[in-house]
Parts: structure tokens; sequence; C-alpha cells
């Protein structure tokens, strides 16, 4: 058996906590991982792992046994790297990417890149849901907001406002609010992924809202503004058909919520292999030539 293969699928395991996860990031099956990590403890005469129904833990020979994996496996990576950069790009890349900058912004991008790089196949994998890369098998997320502490690295690829509208029907019904205060009063749709909940930033001030309709979707926050079901909070660039027909009006102009980056997330503990930087040098040069994702330039 190629012990480089049973590190990489102990290295693997270690880094996803599971077989399952190690397998589908590894494009093997959940038994072969299990067993191989099982004939590499068996090759070294060491338990590496402690296995348990719900949990995998390293024992302490497992632990210094997976630092010098890392290494080897690093040092393969950059060798490869290093002589990769002359050749095309291939094989499998997978992407996590929310929805609204999938369907608005990245599906569109999609046909040439492919074109472009004819040695890559994209798994792009579409969700309004935290992505962690190490569990999913992800190479790369796009994200919105705000990065915490996270031994992810990041490359800023956007930057956009956040804008208040509703229906025109809905504001004369209800009356239009002048400052972010008024919310109280109104139904606002609220966006139950957001991570700061039902609470909207606006200029030197943050606001509770409540309305009668949550969703998780921000295609779906848009329907519902245009339905007339209450005040929206989002991205410009997700009300722009409403407000060019007039269908919607843009709210507390002079209130806007502070600018919201877009970056592309990576593993900081690897080198990042060459399929993964086209696609980083692709979007963030598309996204570039998008003015709605450049309101900061």
């Amino acid at each position: 058996m190629d012990r480089f293969v049973l590190m990489q699928c102990f290295a693997r395991t270690v880094e996803t906590g599971s077989f399952s996860a190690a397998a589908r990031d590894l494009g093997l099956s959940q038994p072969n991982v299990s067993r191989y990590v099982a004939a590499l403890e068996e090759h070294l005469r060491i338990r590496l792992l402690q296995r348990s129904t719900r949990t995998l833990n390293l024992t302490p020979e497992g632990e210094r046994y997976y630092a010098e994996a890392r290494r080897i496996l690093d040092a393969v990576n950059e060798a490869e790297s290093a002589i990769g950069s002359e050749v095309a790009p291939s094989g499998l890349l997978r992407v996590a990417c929310p929805t609204a900058l999938a369907h608005d912004f990245v599906m569109p991008l999609v046909p040439t890149f492919l074109k472009t790089y004819p040695g890559l196949d994209l798994d792009l994998q579409v969700s309004d849901r935290f992505v962690n890369l190490i569990d999913e098998g992800a190479e790369l997320a796009l994200r919105i907001g705000h990065l915490g502490d996270s031994a992810l690295r990041a490359r800023r690829v956007g930057l956009f406002g956040r804008i208040c509208v509703a229906e025109t029907g809905y504001l004369h019904d209800r009356g239009v609010p002048q400052t972010p205060e008024d919310l109280a009063g109104h139904d606002c749709i609220v966006y139950s992924l957001l991570s700061t909940g039902a609470s909207w930033s606006f200029a030197g001030t943050e606001v509770r809202v409540s309305g009668r309709f949550r969703v998780d979707s921000p295609h779906a926050v848009r329907e519902a503004a245009m339905a007339g079901l209450g005040i929206a909070l989002g991205p410009s660039w997700l009300f722009e058909g409403g407000l060019r027909t007039g269908r919607l009006q843009r709210l507390l102009t002079g209130f806007e919520a502070p600018l919201v980056p877009i970056h592309i997330l990576y593993g900081g503990h690897r080198l990042l292999p060459r399929r993964a930087g086209v696609f980083m040098d692709f979007i963030a040069a598309a996204f570039g030539r998008i003015d709605a994702l450049n309101a900061g330039a």
C-alpha cells in the first residue's frame, strides 16, 4: 500500500474530524479511508486515533505523527506547486458560495471560467448556511460580511452597501419611516440567516426589528418586499429591478449601514492549489468590473 496515500487519508481524517468527510474530500469511499488509516496504524504499530461512535481523537503518538505528516504533505504540495505554475491547472475545485452571489454574479461567470480552464471541474456548493471548509471539503468559500478571528486566510474581492426598501402600496398604507427608530412601528421582513438576527445596523445606530414574515433566502426577501409584506434590508443590487420600475422605494437615505465586504476564504495551513488560485484571480478580476460590488471604489 502506498504510504503517501495512507498519510493523506490520516491527515484529512484529522483535519475534517471524520472518515466520511475525509472520504468526500479525497474522492474515496468511507470504508476505504477507514481501512487505510487502520493500515497505517498497523504499519507503524501504534494507535493514532481513539475511535468512538461519535468522535475521533488523536492519541499523543497521533499528535506527533500528524505534525510530521502535515510537514511532509505540505512539502510535496510546495514541490508540485513550483512546477505546477508552468502547466495548466486541472482537477476538481470545490467552492462554497452564498445564494445571492451565486445566482446574481458567480453563475453568469462559470461558462467563461470553464472555457478558460478546460482541465478544471467546478463543484459550486450554493448555500446560505455557514460552511466549514475543512468539514465539507471545499477549498474556497465566498463569504459576505466582516470576518471574525479564524485560521483561514481571506482575500477581499468586493464591497457593497445595504439599503432599506419597501413596496409603494405598503408605504401608502403604513407610512414612510423617517429614522431607523421608526422601524419599530413597521412590519420588517427578517432574513433569518443574518448573523445579527433581527437587528439591523445603520450609521451610528442599531435597531431591533420584527415582522410577520421571516425567510432564509435573500431572493425570497426581495419577493416578499415586492409583494408588500413589509420593509426589507439587503444588498443594493438585490433590489435594483424593483427600484428601476418604481415598484420599490428606497428608504432611510442618509442612514445607510456601513459597507459590507465580500471575501474569498481559504485554508491557511497549507499551500493554495493552482486550481484555487486561478479561480480567486478570475473572480477578483470579474467582480472588480461590476459597479455594484465596488461601492468603496
